[in-house]
């Protein structure tokens, strides 16, 4: 088969099943732009694409995340044309959360489409609303901004075959029509890689090399914010650091924003924490905290490697790689009480969970770990067990995505989300009053189009007639309880 992948962070998700793919006799292209020039990483030709324009700078703030979406969109689209000349993609797999699949299925119709379906931010459980020191602003608008920042998925539902996601709790934050259709699959970890190593080092300096005999306590974000716990972290470093003199903290992390915001009063999270506590921490027990920034992957697993015991904090929320990454690598780890770590994590067995905003039960905790090797030692060999045996990539997820793309490229024309009717005068009709559907979607919050989808997956229409009376009495009848039933 002809593989595209596209993501804006390339290889991102596809890291292992890019090679992969390759290795089975399949050719991959990847597009994006995070290369500038054309090149080949691991047998897939990755070729760049450039963004056309800029933000608009006086656009409605509710429309802002989604025409950054559409300016990818369209530059994606016009670098698929350009690769249409020589590529012609059978299965298209694609990360929609930055928008650029949108327009794929106009300039290759007959490609099967599947989509990394990473989060879905739904008015219920919004992680806007979970932390009570950060209340969400402009409250009163609050679900009408959240319902714009869904146009985007909306806008790929009808052009999606299937979709595959790492953790049950990211699906659950889906619609019915997409989780019908979406598979948990996790990307996976590669244990053989992320291991304990008995005799690992980490370098911080000149003066300071640590090793396994060092009481290392580590702090991992990609980028520092409140949704990674870094508020609640940064807390008890002083009440840690007086408690236990002989322990080095190593956080890595940096000061971008990615999924969340900057602090209200400008500057970085990093700072704004580091100025609330530094009062309370002398100059000899800040001599050991060592922030290291960004690192190169083996300085990261040296880390995990020498950390006596790991902190992991996190809103309910897409579940960090270095979670799974640091029980795989035999940590001990005390972790938030939060829906998605305990999808991968035992409290008592297999780690140690506390309430997210309970900081003394941290304190406490972390110390009664640094105290007791034993536990350390069975907490941390029962999480690397557990990865290895449900999150292993090369025996365990990489099998299942591999299975996954074979079943999408094996689905022909029809698609998983509903029927696609060949082109006809009927289908122009469907499609204007889709445009109107999805306006009312906005303007009401019900949505019509997925009735519409749920109606004509259910009933097979064969006269145009019909098919026309479905569009504007099917959102009535899914509504219906006896429809149902029938």
């Amino acid at each position: 088969m002809n593989i595209l992948l596209i993501h804006q962070n390339f290889p991102g998700q596809y890291k292992q099943l890019g090679p992969a793919l390759v290795a089975r006799g399949n050719r991959v292209l990847a597009l994006t732009p995070n290369v500038k020039t054309s090149l080949q990483w691991q047998g897939v030709e990755v070729v760049p694409y450039r963004m056309n324009r800029g933000s608009s700078k006086n656009i409605h703030r509710w429309l802002g995340d989604l025409e950054s979406k559409i300016i990818r969109a369209e530059s994606c689209f016009d670098a698929a044309v350009k690769i249409r000349q020589f590529f012609t993609p059978d299965v298209i797999l694609a990360h929609p959360g930055w928008g650029e699949p949108m327009f794929l299925q106009d300039v290759w119709p007959k490609a099967r489409i599947g989509l990394y379906c990473e989060w879905y931010r739904q008015e219920s459980q919004s992680t806007d609303c979970f932390d009570p020191e950060f209340p969400v602003t402009e409250q009163a608008t609050a679900v009408q901004r959240l319902r714009l920042r869904n146009l985007n998925a909306a806008l790929h539902v009808d052009m999606a075959n299937a979709g595959i996601t790492p953790t049950k709790f990211q699906l659950a934050s889906y619609p019915k029509i997409w989780r019908d259709v979406t598979s948990v699959i996790h990307d996976g970890i590669n244990t053989n890689l992320v291991c304990p190593n008995l005799d690992a080092t980490l370098e911080i300096s000149s003066d300071l090399t640590l090793t396994r005999n060092d009481e290392v306590i580590s702090f991992i974000n990609r980028n520092f914010a409140p949704s990674r716990g870094y508020h609640k972290f940064m807390r008890v470093l002083s009440h840690l650091l007086r408690a236990r003199q002989h322990a080095q903290v190593v956080v890595l992390g940096v000061d971008s924003v990615s999924y969340g915001v900057a602090p209200a009063g400008g500057g970085s999270w990093k700072q704004l924490y580091i100025d609330e506590v530094r009062g309370d921490i002398s100059d000899a027990d800040w001599a050991r905290v060592h922030f290291l920034g960004r690192v190169t992957y083996d300085r990261f697993l040296s880390l995990l490697q020498t950390s006596r015991a790991h902190i992991y904090l996190s809103y309910p929320f897409v579940l960090s790689w270095s979670l799974m990454e640091a029980m795989s690598a035999g940590a001990a780890i005390v972790a938030s009480d939060t829906a998605p770590v305990r999808e991968v994590m035992r409290n008592g067995e297999t780690g140690i969970l506390v309430d997210f905003f309970d900081e003394d039960a941290l304190l406490s905790q972390l110390i009664r770990l640094l105290k007791d090797a034993a536990l350390r030692a069975r907490l941390g060999g029962a999480a690397r067990r557990q990865i290895r045996q449900c999150y292993d990539v090369k025996t365990i997820c990489l099998p299942q995505q591999l299975r996954w793309v074979d079943a999408l490229g094996h689905l022909g024309g029809q698609a998983c989300f509903g029927e696609r009717p060949g082109p006809d005068v009927t289908d122009w009709f469907i499609f204007w009053i889709g445009q109107y559907n999805r306006l009312v979607s906005v303007i009401v919050g019900q949505n019509w189009s997925a009735c519409l989808r749920n109606c004509r997956a259910r009933v097979r229409i064969d006269s145009s007639i019909a098919r026309c009376v479905l569009i504007l009495t099917g959102p009535l009848l899914v509504c219906s309880d006896s429809f149902k039933e029938r």
